[in-house]
């Protein structure tokens, strides 16, 4: 039991009521907790918790006309500190839950682009968001290895002459370019990658089969390259070759009950019955759309891992609507599986240059835009005495820090715009800054040879409480709402604020003295503001390097 939930037990009790409205002030200096209590009753509510404190409070005032605010003790933010390590924040409140989430998906035979950037940050950091609050998570990778982007990509490959074997991620990147600018201008060209894609999908070619085993090879090994770059490991990966196309015959046997109808030489889901828009699930060459292939993915969620108790996918949101009509359908067709399924839309991640396009060849890639912070980062480091593979290390982990907290800063779903100089500050809302402040903790903490084993109580009566102290304490609670509503940006704000308190108390105060009695709980703080950044840092998918 939290202070949280231990201070509301108490107001239950000692009140006689139910229902309880416990928030924190928005200036610290108005306490550490506040009730909201009905006008009529305050002063009589406020009188009977004043006589029946608990040892956590020490002291509660009435702001009329319905406001009680609370402040904790400092035994209590002394005991929070003692109790600060490796495991702080972690709670069993996403006991039982078995959750599979879906994110990254990126499509073989194209470029791993800022958006799959995007929706990896997002995805990882919500897993281990849940992880940290007991939740069994299984990571899930869903990757369309067939269909037009495929055949346009090979055709690609055909027209530019290009040897398969020597051929590397952008020449494939590239040669998807060149069929999409392409079979927009030219029928033949058009007839030529519909052709292809029935090759494709029949394996009935050995020429074309050894051009798409090759190149879709080339792209998965890539993709892992990145994945190690951003500390992902995926248990499933998913493919619309092969879970995909199971869709097709879900949708053929929905077709007499009326969830689906023939049209044109398609098989299309009527939305417009639902207030939704019309799509086509198997097109007029009997080929099954992305769709259908959801919905043999979604459907072999559930086979693998039957006991999941939540299905949660992390997209773009340019396919929030799409995704209405897909949902609608799994629950006519799977009802059970809807109702565990939950979509996440994020925006689009964008740099001041403008929206980029894998249609036009102008693709942003990930690793480029991590190559491009981390050579701006290696400039800031370049006379810190670091040896290569010193400066390397670190640059890599601010770089990716830095591009993983622009993502998470804000709310899920709106567009963001990378500014590399934002970014890359040490002077706060920054991922640098979070962890420059980390490795200004363990420096405290070396310089004075800090013992953790010891544990410091606050011995003077003349100790103010800190603003440190008051926010330590409320790490598992901030925790606790972002694993529940999978929203990774309060622990963004809260870190960001807890290191802004820490850097102004290590400017403050004077942390290693000999003389100063204080000292040994000051480097308690100090150690409690280490763990919790690490902690967080490590929730966001964020390395904390040692030295900077």
């Amino acid at each position: 039991m939290n202070i949280k939930q231990k201070i509301e037990q108490w107001v239950k009790e000692t009140l006689q009521i139910e229902n309880v409205v416990l928030v924190h002030p928005k200036e610290i200096k108005n306490g550490d907790f506040t009730l909201i209590v009905a006008v009529e009753d305050a002063e009589k509510d406020f009188e009977k918790l004043k006589g029946n404190l608990i040892p956590e409070v020490s002291n509660i005032e009435l702001i009329k006309p319905r406001f009680i605010n609370f402040y904790l003790s400092k035994q209590f933010f002394a005991e929070q500190i003692e109790g600060v390590d490796e495991n702080f924040g972690k709670t069993d409140t996403l006991k039982g839950e078995k959750m599979m989430i879906e994110f990254t998906d990126p499509n073989p035979f194209k470029e791993f682009h800022i958006g799959h950037l995007m929706s990896n940050t997002i995805g990882e950091s919500i897993s281990r968001i849940t992880e940290f609050q007991n939740a069994d998570v299984k990571r899930a990778n869903w990757q369309g290895d067939v269909g037009m982007h495929v055949a346009t990509a090979v055709w690609g490959i055909i027209n530019l002459n290009l040897d398969i074997e020597k051929v590397n991620p952008s020449d494939l990147g590239k040669a998807y370019a060149r069929g999409s600018n392409l079979v927009k201008e030219d029928e033949k060209v058009k007839q030529e990658i519909v052709e292809l894609n029935k090759h494709i999908f029949a394996r009935d070619d050995e020429g074309v089969n050894k051009i798409y085993d090759k190149g879709r090879q080339i792209s998965l090994d890539y993709f892992e390259t990145i994945y190690e770059r951003l500390g992902t490991k995926f248990e499933y990966y998913f493919f619309e070759g092969k879970e995909g196309i199971k869709g097709k015959p879900i949708v053929e046997a929905h077709i007499e009950d009326g969830i689906f109808e023939k049209s044109d030489g398609a098989t299309i889901f009527p939305g417009e019955k639902y207030g939704l828009h019309t799509r086509v699930f198997i097109n007029s060459n009997n080929l099954p759309t992305y769709e259908a292939k959801e919905l043999g993915l979604n459907k072999e969620k559930f086979e693998v891992e039957p006991d999941l108790t939540k299905s949660i996918i992390v997209t773009g949101n340019e396919i929030k609507d799409y995704f209405k009509v897909l949902l609608k359908v799994i629950s006519l067709i799977f009802p059970e599986i809807a109702q565990k399924t939950i979509h996440l839309p994020h925006g689009m991640l964008r740099l001041p240059e403008g929206k980029m396009s894998s249609r036009t060849g102008n693709v942003i890639t990930a690793e480029s835009l991590i190559d491009q912070v981390k050579e701006k980062v290696l400039e800031k480091i370049q006379e810190r005495g670091f040896d290569e593979n010193q400066k390397n290390e670190i640059a890599e982990m601010v770089a990716i820090g830095a591009i993983k907290y622009s993502i998470l800063r804000q709310a899920i779903g709106g567009d963001i715009i990378f500014d590399f100089d934002k970014s890359l500050s040490f002077e706060g809302d920054s991922g640098p800054y979070l962890q420059y402040t980390y490795v200004r903790t363990k420096s405290v903490l070396e310089k004075a040879n800090y013992n953790t084993a010891k544990k410091p109580r606050v011995t003077l009566d003349t100790w103010e409480t800190t603003e440190v102290e008051k926010m330590l304490y409320r790490f598992p609670e901030v925790v606790e709402r972002a694993g529940k509503e999978y929203a990774p940006h309060h622990l963004v704000t809260y870190l960001t604020e807890l290191a802004s308190a820490f850097n102004s108390f290590y400017a403050k105060e004077k942390i290693v003295d000999e003389n100063d009695s204080a000292s040994p709980y000051k480097l308690a703080i100090t150690s409690a503001v280490s763990h919790v950044l690490k902690n967080g840092l490590h929730l966001l998918g964020i390395k904390s390097p040692e030295r900077m």
